[in-house]
């Protein structure tokens, strides 16, 4: 076992509600290494460390000035990860207030400029024309409230051009129905029972360099 010291999780929670069932790790960036505190709450799922290093490596690894929105953010890793990769402006949109509390805390104990929290509906708050285009959205939707579909036509039209969507699903989505939302897909990764999806928009979807417009 290696002598260095992990980084502590970060939690501004106490008491049995709050009781940390585990703890995700940033993977890269300025916070490589950092490690966040995951409340014991039903219907959790953070995306695994692989799927997310996947990603990022998909992505690139430096999101210097990108605008991203994390919806149905849970733990924030997704968004929180971006942010440490040099993203600009960062939204974490939170229905459970619980989990908006628990995301704050985080937020404000790594000193994160330029994260916001917002305690609302994703699918609202996307439709509700207060958010500027995007160089990229991430939907890791509850599995079981079948919000798929929705939250992808919600994320459409909030991406630039050239951005990304990034859709976790309990399946693959094929590229008709995909078509049908104006995407295409780029990447795809199964993770044990999730499937990873980057995607673009069909206009660009031809440009395979992984390179943004921001």
């Amino acid at each position: 076992m290696s002598p260095k010291r992990s980084a502590p999780a970060v939690s501004g929670q106490t008491g049995p509600r709050a009781r940390q069932s585990h703890q995700v790790r940033i993977i890269g960036g300025s916070l490589k290494r950092r490690r966040i505190a995951v409340l014991d709450k039903p219907g959790l799922r953070p995306t695994p460390d692989r799927v997310r290093e996947t990603l990022f490596n998909w992505l690139g690894q430096d999101l210097t000035g990108w605008s991203c929105i994390d919806a149905f953010a849970g733990t924030g890793a997704l968004g929180i990860e971006a942010a440490s990769r040099g993203a600009g402006s960062v939204t974490l949109i939170e229905f459970d207030g619980h989990l908006c509390r628990h995301l704050k805390q985080t937020v404000q104990t790594l000193g994160l400029i330029g994260v916001q929290v917002v305690h609302a509906d994703s699918l609202a708050y996307m439709r509700s024309g207060d958010l500027a285009q995007q160089d990229i959205v991430f939907l890791d939707p509850p599995f079981d409230r079948h919000q798929f579909e929705s939250a992808l036509q919600a994320a459409r039209g909030l991406v630039k051009p050239n951005a990304w969507i990034y859709l976790e699903a309990p399946r693959q989505w094929a590229d008709a129905e995909l078509a049908n939302l104006g995407l295409e897909l780029f990447r795809h990764l199964k993770a044990g029972q999730v499937h990873a999806h980057l995607l673009r928009p069909i206009a660009v979807a031809t440009s395979t360099d992984g390179s943004s417009g921001a």
